[in-house]
């Protein structure tokens, strides 16, 4: 089996490395995968490399799912962006095999509904006739096989890795298949948690396939260029995580995370940045009573901004949290980016955990 998995790794490596050479990458594609999922690592500002350990591990890092409690756990979450334009769900189900590993499945979407198409919008008497205005979808969906299993050579250390597969749609218009893979670490040490979570490792692609029919004529009309077939690559990144617990009372704890995002296409908009190198550092805190109820809060998505005067400005995302655990129920709330005056810019995330026997 070893051989096998080596034989796979190193084909579907090569195979990447071969679209490489036919496409270009894009600095940011298939931004949707890196929205989040769980409203607990949005309350921390999704500094959850280390110490994720629930059926959200699947997306934050697979060797997490050893973390669950029960025989199997179920998470549901619904977010709403840019003022309930734009709709984000996610769905998890994980269950363990056996003392040492654990299955999952998870199921994205990120989507944009009701957009009009106004290519008819006049008729052959050219009046406005609006029964010909049709409306369709935008959405993205990602799709995720994980498995996780404990070391049997280092005691602590827990790997997990994500077949991803990748489709997008938009409404008759394009759409977009593609797969990649994920490999996640976890290790612990007394009170100290690390992790590691390795995106998109063999690179991710989408190959795309325009009906270039439904829109030659608009476009060429307007002056629009005219889409074709491509193959769309997502680089890989690297998210190392580092969190610690702390006993504040006897009934009062506290856990303090910290995740630093690191890409490899060139300078980004974050806090670190190089020709070669961009660090993106999110800080989280979570505090909790009896382990019931929760308090988080945290910092990310901190960018230089430059203002109507041409001043620059650090930027600073702030969000909260708050989760309640009954038994095998949890209920977690996240208000993201809460400095945020613009209705349009924050977002309320629920999310329903179930664990079952």
């Amino acid at each position: 089996m070893k051989r096998i998995y080596l034989l796979l790794f190193i084909g579907a490596g090569l195979g990447a490395t071969d679209v490489f050479g036919q496409a270009t990458a894009p600095k940011y594609s298939n931004e949707f995968l890196n929205i989040g999922v769980g409203a607990r690592s949005f309350g921390m500002s999704n500094a959850s490399t280390a110490i994720t350990n629930d059926v959200t591990s699947a997306y934050w890092n697979p060797a997490g799912l050893l973390g669950i409690g029960k025989k199997y756990e179920v998470a549901l979450m619904h977010s709403e962006y840019f003022a309930g334009i734009a709709k984000y769900d996610y769905a998890g189900f994980a269950t363990q095999i056996d003392s040492q590993s654990v299955l999952a499945l998870s199921v994205i979407r990120f989507g944009v509904d009701d957009i009009p198409d106004t290519r008819f919008l006049y008729d052959a008497n050219g009046a406005i006739n609006y029964n010909n205005v049709k409306y369709f979808s935008a959405s993205d969906y990602a799709f995720l096989l994980s498995y996780a299993r404990k070391s049997n050579f280092l005691p602590g250390l827990k790997l997990g890795a994500n077949f991803k597969v990748i489709h997008r749609i938009v409404g008759n218009f394009a759409n977009s298949w593609g797969f990649g893979l994920d490999g996640g670490a976890q290790y612990e040490i007394k009170r100290w948690k690390f992790g590691l979570m390795a995106r998109d490792i063999t690179t991710t692609f989408n190959a795309w396939t325009h009906n270039t029919e439904l829109v030659k004529d608009v476009y060429t009309q307007t002056g629009n260029v005219i889409p074709t077939n491509s193959i769309e690559i997502t680089l890989p990144r690297l998210i190392l995580g580092a969190a610690r617990d702390f006993k504040i009372t006897k009934k009062i704890s506290a856990l303090a995370a910290v995740d630093l995002i690191n890409t490899f296409d060139g300078r980004r908009n974050v806090l670190i940045k190089t020709r070669l190198l961009s660090i993106d550092p999110n800080v989280g805190l979570e505090i909790d009573y009896q382990k019931v109820v929760y308090l988080r809060m945290g910092i990310g998505n901190i960018q230089k901004i430059k203002d109507f005067n041409n001043k620059a400005y650090t930027s600073i995302q702030p969000n909260f949290g708050l989760g309640l655990k009954i038994n095998r129920f949890s209920i977690d709330y996240a208000l993201t980016n809460i400095s945020s005056t613009s209705q349009s810019l924050y977002s309320n995330v629920f999310s329903l955990k179930i664990g079952l026997n």
